[in-house]
């Protein structure tokens, strides 16, 4: 098995997603690390599949990205989200962009990261992007309070792809288990807008506010396809992050979202866990310490978020 060949030559396309493209219909891109790393089944394979059914009523075409023996699938039937869904665990590689080679040589299931999906949309064509939330700013990247402790560097290759890649994407901000300004900063400066839809505040993830002022804002869907349809014609080369509060009735609140994620951050520097397993980690310590909570949460964005996409999706096709 070899990778020789730019990403378009890996690229399978599904003949739905194929024929939505050549006719200018609206498709939106899933990414396929929640199937594999961020849910237990069938929790996993069920938000799949209700991701794909709300692009669909919001009259777009849904594609999950993922990797197989060597071939970046463009678009997953139902067999294919099952079987993904039901890998051995420990079998799934996650592919970012640092590991997107070695995900092409390998046997077996690789699922996408945000980074490892945006390059595998935007070869295919697909201009709008949903997941669930962002990486970012570990917390302790940039080291302890007056050099308390040495920086990690923990940052995620999912700001550098925003950088690059020019899509729309579409989540509930952040991850809550980030620095959150630190993340905001390196997206300014690295040109990336981020804009909350439907209210003043960044969402928190988990929660319906972060607590901190969002960089932008507007006031509907209709505003943020508006504002993602400028930022692209400017052929800037990045992303815009459309982010999206999460439903009101699962959300938890506010300061218990931000205490919790303190609380697993600390746990985690403890328990030296970083690189990779950080966020799986995470995100599960923070499924425990909120007796569920934050999976009802978690899963309820990441179908709201495919939703959304699809609703802008669908504007932006109109032009």
């Amino acid at each position: 098995m070899t990778a020789a060949g730019s990403v378009q030559d890996h690229l399978s396309i599904r003949p739905e997603v194929a024929d939505a493209l050549a006719g200018g219909r609206p498709v939106v891109a899933l990414e396929s690390t929640l199937i594999s790393h961020g849910l237990p089944y069938p929790s996993n394979v069920d938000v799949a599949r209700a991701s794909d059914a709300a692009v669909r009523e919001s009259g777009a075409v849904p594609a999950t990205v993922a990797i197989r023996d060597g071939r970046i699938l463009v678009g997953l039937d139902d067999a294919a989200l099952e079987g993904l869904a039901t890998a051995p665990l420990g079998s799934v590689l996650k592919a970012a962009r640092p590991s997107l080679a070695a995900a092409l040589t390998r046997a077996g299931w690789s699922a996408t990261t945000v980074s490892a999906t945006m390059i595998a949309a935007h070869a295919a064509g697909i201009g709008v992007f949903a997941t669930g939330g962002i990486g970012g700013v570990h917390r302790g990247a940039l080291g302890g309070p007056g050099g308390s402790q040495p920086p990690t560097f923990d940052i995620s290759s999912d700001l550098e792809e925003l950088a690059k890649t020019p899509m729309v994407v579409v989540c509930a901000g952040p991850k809550a288990i980030l620095d959150v300004p630190a993340t905001l900063e390196v997206l300014e400066t690295r040109g990336v807008p981020v804009v909350a839809i439907g209210q003043a505040d960044l969402p928190g993830f988990t929660a319906r506010s972060s607590g901190i002022p969002a960089p932008w804002s507007v006031p509907d869907v209709d505003g943020a396809a508006e504002l993602a349809r400028a930022h692209l014609a400017l052929g800037l080369g990045s992303a815009i992050v459309l982010c999206v509060p999460v439903p009101a009735d699962v959300a938890l609140p506010d300061e218990t979202a931000r205490r919790v994620a303190e609380q697993a951050a600390r746990e985690a520097d403890a328990a030296g866990v970083h690189g990779p397993a950080l966020t799986p980690w995470l995100l599960a310590r923070v499924a425990v310490i909120t007796n569920g909570a934050s999976v009802r949460a978690n899963t309820a964005l990441i179908v709201n978020d495919a939703r959304v996409a699809g609703q802008i999706a669908v504007r932006l096709a109109r032009r």
